[in-house]
């Protein structure tokens, strides 16, 4: 099955009401990690994090572990459901748990207790920067393009995500091409879609989370890509607060990695920024009901 980020679960099974419905393990009393920094990470699920520490993910985990002056170690594990009981929350009896930080989850995430935002990011649609979509920067724009254009289009979603909303929502889902929100494939990562079909032709445009977007597109350089963050609608939320996270009873713990957070948010925004991660100041709604988004369309 593909290896997906936290967020992307939680965003991807927004649609589902079986979402998340096993239990995790009671845990016992505080922990305070002392010396080393034990991380919780996904080993091939880039721009996050992947064994090489080439993730945005590693590079914040090594600036906490250099603030702090102790060693940094990671338990990996794909991120995928079972992610936190197999990880946060992993502890064979007699021994410590397997690690003490997730680097990213949604700010509302309930199987772990989460920090305050880190960053904000939001969905994008990505598009090449040529032909039709050439010079292309707001989603205003794009939805504004000739219907004749916008109907040849075939744009790249993952189902039961927001962004297969936002299709409806501005009646494109007849042009919609349908990815899997898991794949049996281990070596699969939704930054393909970008890589190979986008770059190749296959497909015109693509609706991905937007720190995937944005960093794959980086990595394209057979054609120009851009990156177009989307807004929010009253009935379909597309833009996101990132936080960290540690177990609910490890209250210590969690004050001190948010000194970290705010201590360090010039840092963590720099790499961010290097990782062509769309930010955001926070979540932002643009109040507009199905029937105006709709009207773009006219």
């Amino acid at each position: 099955m593909e290896r997906c980020h936290p967020l992307k679960l939680f965003l991807f099974l927004l649609l589902s009401t079986s979402f998340f419905a096993g239990h995790v393990a009671v845990a016992g009393e505080q922990f305070m990690p002392d010396g080393v920094l034990r991380v919780c990470s996904d080993p091939n699920n880039l721009p996050f994090s992947n064994k090489k520490g080439e993730g945005f993910e590693n590079k914040i985990a090594e600036l906490f572990a250099q603030r702090l002056g102790w060693k940094l170690e990671y338990i990996y594990f794909p991120q995928r459901m079972g992610f936190i009981r197999n990880t946060l929350r992993f502890k064979l009896p007699g021994e410590r748990f397997s690690c003490d930080l997730v680097m990213g989850i949604p700010a509302d995430y309930d199987q772990a207790s989460p920090t305050r935002p880190y960053f904000h990011s939001a969905y994008a649609i990505v598009v090449s920067n040529e032909k039709a979509t050439a010079g292309i920067s707001s989603e205003a724009e794009f939805l504004a393009l000739p219907k004749p254009a916008l109907e040849s289009m075939k744009i790249g979603v993952q189902v039961q995500s927001p962004a297969a909303l936002w299709l409806m929502q501005n009646g494109l889902l007849e042009q919609a091409v349908a990815y899997p929100m898991l794949n049996a494939d281990p070596e699969y990562y939704a930054g393909q879609i970008v890589e190979r079909d986008l770059a190749g032709g296959k497909i015109d445009a693509v609706l991905l989370w937007g720190p995937i977007a944005g960093f794959f597109s980086g990595r394209v350089n057979s054609k120009p890509l851009a990156v177009i963050p989307l807004h929010s609608v009253i009935g379909n939320q597309l833009d996101f607060g990132i936080a960290m996270g540690v177990r609910q009873e490890d209250k210590a713990w969690k004050e001190k990695v948010q000194t970290l957070i705010d201590d360090n948010q010039a840092e963590i925004r720099n790499i961010l920024t290097q990782y062509h991660v769309p930010l955001r100041d926070q979540p932002q709604t643009q109040h507009l009901t199905l029937t105006d988004s709709m009207q773009n369309k006219k």
